[in-house]
């Protein structure tokens, strides 16, 4: 096989950088961990050896097919405990996991659907408690980003719906086949319940249209979304949010008030 730039195919060979993973993750031998973009198998391998099951997810129909071989010729006894989808990540439901919910993300994730994925994930599946992802290093900075801060932005606080974020580390370049041209980073998640009642895509509407604009104040970047600036800026007072703020000084739960306000 031949990796491809299209699917994002770097690949960890180091084993070093793979127990770092399994041991930074904290999986146990109560979860069930859902890696997506297995590849070779190094990872699964590592995590099939803590892990009381793990689901691997693969685009790939040529990994997809290989990786259950790859695990009953280095882990024969613990090879009951894979499970193989070959589907697409952003496109999977929770139905497909209903015979073993899991518990946990553990991932070394493709540079270009990183976010996605993890946004998908954590909506789909509520049964993920925790979970530790490998990403390029700018996307790691993002997704554990506070407000304020010059990386923070939709990613940051979308993310910050589901779970508490943190930065675990860098991941030198080194460590994939092929080398990629960018450093990665390990990003650490644990679940926290909604923070509102309110439903989620209408808060996720107002945290796109408020970075839609990153450099207009809030009165003037949801101008569109609330139907007039007056009306925005109403709604901004009533959340107890300045009308001159703008969207990376926000918290998702600011977003959240402005939201409940509109659809009271």
């Amino acid at each position: 096989m031949r990796p491809t730039k299209k699917l994002g195919q770097n690949f960890v060979h180091d084993p070093n950088t793979v127990r770092r993973i399994v041991s930074t993750a904290g999986v146990g031998a109560d979860d069930v961990v859902v890696e997506v973009g297995p590849g070779l198998g190094s990872l699964t391998l590592g995590l099939l050896e803590v892990a009381g099951a793990v689901t691997a997810v693969e685009v790939d129909s040529v990994l997809a097919r290989r990786l259950p071989r790859t695990v009953a010729e280095y882990a024969p006894t613990r090879s009951e405990r894979l499970r193989v989808l070959e589907t697409d990540a952003l496109r999977v439901r929770a139905e497909a996991f209903s015979e073993r919910p899991p518990t946990a993300l553990v991932a070394n994730l493709p540079y270009n659907v990183a976010v996605p994925v993890v946004l998908h994930l954590l909506a789909e599946l509520p049964t993920l408690r925790h979970g530790l992802v490998m990403v390029q290093s700018e996307v790691a900075d993002r997704m554990a980003a506070g407000p304020g801060s010059r990386t923070y932005g939709v990613p940051s606080a979308k993310t910050a719906w589901f779970a508490d974020v943190r930065r675990e580390g860098p991941v030198p370049r080194s460590v994939f086949w092929p080398m990629p041209n960018v450093d990665s980073g390990l990003v650490s998640f644990a679940r926290t319940e909604p923070p509102a009642a309110v439903d989620r895509e209408k808060v996720f509407a107002v945290v796109d249209t408020a970075f839609a604009q990153r450099r207009k104040t809030l009165r003037a970047a949801l101008s569109g979304w609330a139907g007039s600036a007056a009306r925005a800026e109403e709604l901004l007072l009533e959340a107890g949010v300045a009308p001159s703020a703008r969207g990376e000084q926000l918290s998702i739960d600011d977003f959240v008030r402005i939201a409940e306000a509109a659809y009271r």
